[in-house]
């Protein structure tokens, strides 16, 4: 009995030794897959960023090129000016050359016609002398007079005068019409054209209309620059709308700072008690406003504007079509902040990201931290650390609206929505500041990464 006992005993140790060894077997195939697809995760994560960091140095790379070309022209230029002064010098010493080539000739024939014994030369004689100074293959020389016009060769090559590129020069303005002589702006230059059509990239569209002027080269010289035209940038460009902002915000531009006392609101009244003393201004004065089709007029006044808690301002321009960048930056101390799009229905007392006329990133910094989307008063926490500059992308037709992080471009959150009516730029913030940059171009790293998350499926892409 006694060894039964034991090998019983020695049979149940070995029972749980070997669940204790398929337990841990267990365990680490467990720990084998958490480790692949913690790997794998990485991997995708870091392709990401690379992919994104090559976009950016693609960005840097064109913009650096573009220096490189703009120094080097610009460059070429301040020669070729001094090249063509220098032959128009040049030019005027043949000129004066051969002035005074004639009048020594003239001088010769009146001074010395005759020879010593008093005779006159025979008129072949002054015949061939003449003819010695004939031009030699359609070109000039001393003792002929020089033909009107340019003085060009008898014959130019046939390749030297075919166009070999174009030179396009363009600056930014706010002046409508034909170019100013005394523009602030410098003439910026793009050379080595090929084609007769060209797309500018990478423009920062903080002017209202932009200049253009072209010329075109061959090997040998440039001709003269085209009359400069004026065009009207196609940039979205908007300002805030401060008949719609919150009596607690000062709008000034684009710059929106939370003011406590509603200092606002009274200023509107201070205006509106000190004009009612006053005459109105002659009939004679004129004022001319030039507004966009798109920009919506003051709709929202007194009872209209935002209220109670919703401390809101809109952008004053509708967007309705195509594809929008623009960036804000706001106040780090900020308690709470918000960016993004809203229908022109948005209720006064209807806060960002709590109604389904809106969609928007929200920060809060009150009591306890937290960075989420919102959108018909659901929210999604990002676990993405939180910029002080945030890009907003916005893609109408396609119902895109994403953000991101405007210095690394990073992608921090997508909406895909079905957009019913033109929206407008919204933002929101409660003691604090932000100050908004309007008239971007749509950056090349955002296309880039807009079109690879749009062909693929994200989680991100809205909310659960």
């Amino acid at each position: 009995m006694g060894d039964q006992e034991a090998l019983r005993k020695i049979i149940t140790t070995l029972a749980v030794k070997n669940e204790e060894i398929q337990n841990f077997i267990y365990s680490l195939k467990q720990m084998m897959q958490n480790v692949e697809a913690n790997s794998s995760r990485a991997q995708e994560d870091l392709e990401g960023e690379f992919q994104s960091l090559y976009a950016l140095l693609d960005e840097l790379k064109d913009e650096m090129l573009m220096k490189i070309k703009q120094d080097r022209a610009s460059r070429t230029y301040e020669l070729q000016a001094q090249l063509a002064a220098c032959a128009k010098a040049l030019e005027s010493s043949e000129e004066l050359l051969e002035a005074a080539n004639q009048a020594l000739g003239t001088a010769n024939h009146h001074d010395f016609p005759q020879r010593d014994d008093g005779t006159r030369l025979p008129p072949l004689a002054q015949g061939q002398g003449e003819r010695q100074h004939e031009p030699l293959d359609g070109g000039f020389c001393p003792g002929t007079p020089p033909a009107p016009g340019p003085r060009l060769p008898a014959r130019m090559p046939d390749e030297d005068s075919k166009i070999d590129h174009y030179v396009l020069e363009y600056r930014r303005t706010n002046f409508e019409g034909p170019p100013r002589a005394k523009e602030d702006q410098p003439w910026m230059v793009v050379e080595g054209i090929k084609g007769t059509e060209y797309t500018l990239s990478g423009l920062k569209f903080d002017m209202k209309y932009m200049n253009f002027r072209v010329r075109a080269c061959n090997k040998a010289v440039a001709g003269e620059f085209s009359e400069p035209v004026t065009l009207e940038t196609r940039a979205f460009m908007f300002r805030l709308d401060a008949s719609t902002c919150h009596q607690n915000l000062r709008v000034e531009e684009l710059s929106v700072e939370w003011d406590a006392t509603g200092g606002k609101v009274q200023d509107v009244k201070a205006r509106e008690k000190d004009g009612k003393g006053r005459t109105a201004s002659p009939a004679n004065s004129p004022a001319r406003v030039v507004q966009s089709p798109k920009r919506m007029p003051s709709g929202r006044g007194g009872r209209d504007r935002f209220t109670a808690e919703s401390y809101t301002v809109l952008g004053d321009t509708l967007i309705d079509g195509d594809d929008h960048y623009w960036e804000v930056r706001y106040d780090r101390d900020s308690k709470a902040f918000g960016v993004g799009v809203a229908y022109r229905s948005l209720g006064k007392f209807d806060q960002l990201g709590k109604t389904s006329a809106s969609w928007c990133l929200h920060l809060n910094n009150w009591l306890q931290v937290s960075f989420s989307a919102k959108h018909a008063n659901k929210a999604k926490v990002l676990d993405v650390p939180v910029p002080d500059c945030i890009g907003v992308y916005c893609n109408f037709h396609e119902g895109f609206l994403s953000f991101y992080n405007a210095r690394t471009k990073q992608l921090l959150h997508t909406f895909k929505a079905k957009f019913t009516q033109p929206v407008l730029p919204a933002f929101t913030v409660w003691c604090g500041s932000f100050h908004v940059s309007s008239g971007l171009q749509v950056p090349s790293a955002v296309k880039c990464l807009q079109k690879r998350n749009s062909t693929a499926s994200s989680s991100n892409a809205s909310l659960p």
